[in-house]
């Protein structure tokens, strides 16, 4: 079946995770349910798959440090490890060497790749490529707006536009009059969208600050000064957990009365949303997005199956997290999958 005019034929969501619910249950074993594969898969507990061992490629825009993706990886991990898949993961902030990483998959003949597409006009060309040498590539966490212009299978995240304005919305509710929107990697079009979203609904004042994300220290200076040179900002948005309780510090430091509210979670994060250091969470499940992934290259290969019928992006988020349900959420945090 070629998978790109496959998509023509609108095949129903449902029909198609019936028969993978049935090709999964064919395909596992009735032993012990989960044998850890070399590439990780902690939380993997469903037997594994008789399918023939498989290569996925996943690539990331991944900066150093970032936690945020240590959480795509571990779900990714689950499914490669259920899925008898081996993972193989790399990622470079760069958007250059993220598609150099790419050919190197497209180089080893890899089964599937899949992609974020945080700077999509890099990616356009390598992408092709992959699709010349018959690999089907999927798209996660950024480039919702790109993956299908740039024939991608599937595409599995949250619209960052709808999950900024819902944010904005709050803002509303909680009052603040003055909101700073901080965006760690200048020209990352998820990022952007995400305060653009902000704007939109936020009926207070709101400007972005651009700060390098690779050197958390200069994170915190930067917004530290922003504080002190404003005093009228009632709120500082994050887009990511440790910068987030960065923010926190940097509030502290600067005698702010701002409040900091962001977007993603992480163990540390859900502990300071229980504290009252920060307000509330935006959570897109990256868990989710690293296991839908790498779990639909599987059912593609082995059943033809594809999600959304190559028109519609599988949502992950966004979902708000703040006192009233955290401790829900803190459990499966602290494991490091949400």
């Amino acid at each position: 079946m070629d998978r790109f005019h496959a998509r023509s034929r609108r095949v129903a969501p449902f029909v198609a995770l019936a028969a993978a619910s049935a090709l999964l249950i064919a395909g596992c074993s009735s032993g012990s349910g989960g044998k850890k594969s070399e590439e990780g898969g902690d939380n993997a507990s469903a037997g594994k798959a008789s399918t023939p061992r498989m290569t996925v490629a996943l690539v990331t825009h991944q900066a150093p440090g970032d936690t945020f993706w240590d959480i795509v990886r571990k779900g990714a991990e689950a499914a490669a490890a259920k899925d008898n898949v081996k993972l193989i993961y790399s990622a470079d902030p760069n958007a250059g060497n993220q598609a150099n990483l790419v050919q190197n998959a497209i180089d080893q003949k890899v089964d599937g790749i899949a992609v974020t597409l945080a700077k999509p006009d890099a990616m356009k060309d390598v992408v092709a490529s992959a699709e010349k040498a018959g690999i089907p590539v999927v798209g996660l966490n950024s480039g919702l707006s790109d993956w299908k212009s740039l024939n991608l299978l599937e595409f599995f995240g949250q619209d960052e536009t709808v999950a900024g304005e819902a944010l904005g919305k709050k803002l509303n509710e909680e009052g603040a009059k003055k909101a700073v929107c901080v965006i760690q990697e200048q020209g990352n079009v998820g990022l952007e969208q995400r305060c653009a979203g902000v704007k939109k609904t936020f009926e207070g004042k709101t400007e972005n600050l651009n700060v390098n994300g690779t050197d958390m220290p200069s994170v915190k200076s930067t917004i530290n000064a922003k504080l002190k040179q404003d005093s009228s900002i009632d709120y500082v948005v994050a887009l990511g957990a440790p910068f987030a309780l960065t923010a926190a510090q940097s509030v502290s430091e600067a005698g702010s009365k701002a409040k900091v509210a962001t977007f993603d979670l992480n163990k540390e994060l859900t502990g300071a949303i229980k504290d009252g250091d920060i307000a509330f969470a935006v959570d897109q499940q990256p868990y989710l997005q690293g296991y839908l992934s790498i779990d639909s290259l599987w059912l593609y290969k082995n059943n033809g199956n594809y999600m959304g019928g190559g028109e519609a992006p599988v949502l992950t988020g966004p979902a708000f997290v703040d006192k009233s349900n955290v401790e829900a959420v803190a459990k499966f945090a602290a494991k490091g999958t949400r």
